[in-house]
């Protein structure tokens, strides 16, 4: 695992560029270019899924929900 001087796990950072949906209407796309409405989904309906991949939507959900999208750029580069 690495991390960054404030202690961010940086490989769950790069997940959320490089992991797709394994199910459901947005299959197949890339978590961090879920829209926020579908996030919004999981968390009122059903919380995000345990594991890995629920870590991963829970980060892209606070990522998008504070207006820092331009950090799923940076991590693409």
């Amino acid at each position: 695992m690495k991390s960054d001087e404030l202690g961010i796990d940086l490989d769950i950072l790069y997940e959320t560029v490089k992991m797709k949906m394994p199910f459901g209407k947005y299959k197949n796309v890339v978590v961090a270019d879920l829209p926020i409405s579908y996030l919004e989904y999981f968390l009122r309906k059903e919380g995000f899924p345990k594991g890995k991949l629920g870590m991963i939507m829970s980060t892209v959900y606070e990522i998008k929900l504070n207006g820092l999208d331009d950090i799923f750029h940076r991590l693409r580069l």
